[in-house]
Order: C-alpha cells, then structure tokens, then sequence
C-alpha cells in the first residue's frame, strides 16, 4: 500500500469516524472472506461500514477524528456506524455466528470508550423501529377500548331494540 492510499484510507475513515456515534473493534482471526463479506453484507443492509485496517492507521483516523483513543492490538476488524444500537447488533450477530473466530474486543459508543458486556447489552436493545411500534401500540390502546366498548354498546342496543 503506497503512502497516498495510506493517507485516502486514513482521510475516508476520519470523516466516518466523525459522522459515526457507534464504533466497534473487533478480532477476526481464522475468519474466512466469505465469513467477513457475511458481515459486510449485514453492515450494508444496516447503513454501518466494516474495514479491516493496520492498527497505526486505525489509530491516526481516530486522533484525526478527536475522538478517545482504543487500543488496537493484533487483527482488528472495526464496524462504525450512525445508529448505535444496528451497529452492536451487528457486532453481536456476527459474534454469535461465527463463535470462535469473530470476537467483540471494545468500542466507542457516543465517543466514549464502551465494554464488551456494554455492547452486548446494547445489541439487546429493540430497534428504534420496534420501539415507535411499541409506543404506536401503547397510544392506540384506549382508542381501540373506547371503540371496541362502543361497538359492543351499539350491538347490545340493537338486540334490545
């Protein structure tokens, strides 16, 4: 890799790891390329990015981002993306997948340094999706009883009519 790909890699992941409010350092080792495009393809459906990277270089996008710094030892795979909660799903997902080779190492999370067991717990979470669909459901409850109680009223009023 010459010294101008080096710095456009560098300058591509900054600007993400700015715009970025989840950023996830995984271990890869033993994983074979149809496995990590496996995990790309759930990062694309998901709006997130995956990029295996040399450690310096994952650690000048982060500085150049002004963002906490993370320790990058070994092989890294690192996933970065808007939504917070898509970006540990995918992590755990893939971590659950493939169990041995795939490895949740740690993470930014709002530009602060987050546990494995903190990543964990956020993959738990429902998406935003499911939660406005809870809150939707929730809303719509006394207005399906107020109309059900009606109908009910209306069909008994018939029957004594």
């Amino acid at each position: 890799m010459t010294k101008a790909e080096k710095q456009h890699l560098v300058a591509q992941m900054t600007e993400g790891f700015k715009a970025a409010s989840a950023i996830i350092v995984c271990d890869y080792k033993g994983m074979t390329v149809k496995e990590i495009e496996t995990v790309r393809n759930m990062a694309r459906e998901n709006d997130a990015q995956v990029k295996v990277v040399k450690n310096t270089l994952a650690t000048i996008a982060l500085a150049n981002a002004e963002q906490e710094a993370l320790e990058f030892v070994d092989m890294n795979l690192v996933i970065w993306g808007n939504d917070q909660i898509a970006t540990c799903k995918i992590a755990d997902k893939s971590a659950t997948a493939f169990k041995e080779k795939f490895v949740v190492k740690t993470g930014l999370l709002e530009g602060k340094v987050a546990s494995v067991d903190t990543i964990t717990a956020m993959a738990k979470l429902p998406s935003k999706e499911e939660l406005l669909g809870m809150l939707l459901n929730v809303w719509m409850a006394p207005a399906r009883s107020i109309t059900i109680g009606l109908d009910r009223l209306a069909t008994k009023k018939q029957e004594e009519a």
